[in-house]
């Protein structure tokens, strides 16, 4: 009974581990499905203007646009789940055990400088900055350029999607700003379930309020991360105001971009080698605050 219930646990698990990655596929096809279906066939809204030659550019153009992005995004999730930054796999005796090693209880091994344990991914990463439990993976040394360029493709269609949802947004306030036309853009679950809307009005309304609060937390996301690769620092690293690792913002950007910093981020098929080995870090400064940069304590009596 209790194998039998460790293999029902273990597998709950190992599925639960999938769980993130099929909800956001599901959200980001269906979002753009919607634009595609307002592009191909509610747009434009003037009946005169849906079989002209600019109609058929327009949206030529905007099915182009659309499939770019998602190309983007699928691709370099994908990269990122492949590029795994942990240690598994990589030489690390012989390194030379210098300043910022530490010894891992968990791995039983000593690990390099910016370098630590994940208790979901459990093994050690180089160059740890988080574990995206969006993604169900640690960012870190190998894959922190196509997470980047994910979250760059990500708020980039969220902001096209909720433009192109403006009309939406629109035919919901043609009433005014109602009881029913408030609680279908704030809950549109709620008017659902009573009956109040029907399921395509329900379906608009809610991939509309899901590219909106989407688009701005990814937005905020990715600036985070932005300002963190300027200035050379990880998650794990931003609440410090030193920053022994930064070697001014180019050199930051080609540390976690690669060499080729400057159109990695077009696709992620083009190739870009990144200039270290996430073990060896190079330091313009002290990692361990010394007495005259630590912050100064109460005064002795």
């Amino acid at each position: 009974m209790i194998r039998l219930s460790g293999r029902v646990w273990s597998r709950a698990e190992s599925c639960c581990q999938f769980m993130p990655i099929v909800i956001n596929t599901f959200l980001v096809l269906a979002i753009t499905a919607e634009v595609m279906y307002l592009v191909v066939v509610e747009a434009p809204r003037e009946p005169g203007e849906k079989h002209g030659e600019w109609s058929a550019v327009w949206k030529a153009t905007h099915i182009a646009s659309q499939l770019f992005m998602l190309g983007n995004i699928m691709w370099n999730a994908r990269l990122f789940l492949k590029r795994s930054p942990s240690i598994r796999g990589v030489f690390l005796e012989g390194a030379g055990f210098g300043q910022g090693w530490k010894y891992c209880y968990s791995c039983e091994t000593h690990i390099p400088p910016r370098c630590s344990h994940c208790f979901d991914c459990k093994a050690c990463v180089l160059r740890r900055d988080h574990h995206c439990v969006f993604f169900g993976q640690c960012v870190g040394f190998r894959n922190y350029r196509y997470f980047l360029s994910c979250l760059l493709y990500m708020s980039t269609g969220l902001l096209y999607a909720v433009v192109l949802n403006s009309e939406v947004f629109m035919l919901i306030l043609q009433e005014g700003l109602t009881l029913h036309s408030t609680m279908l853009l704030l809950m549109p679950w709620i008017m659902l379930v009573i009956g109040q809307v029907t399921p395509r009005a329900f379906l608009f309304a809610f991939i509309a309020d899901t590219c909106v609060v989407g688009c701005l937390c990814v937005s905020a996301f990715l600036l985070f991360h932005v300002t963190l690769m300027l200035r050379g620092q990880t998650t794990r690293e931003w609440y410090s105001s030193r920053r022994p690792y930064s070697l001014g913002w180019r050199r930051n950007v080609c540390e976690c971009l690669g060499q080729r910093w400057y159109l990695a981020w077009l696709c992620p098929l083009i190739p870009s080698p990144l200039p270290g080995d996430g073990i060896h870090f190079q330091v313009t400064a002290p990692l361990a605050e010394t007495p005259s940069t630590a912050a100064p304590g109460p005064p002795r009596n």
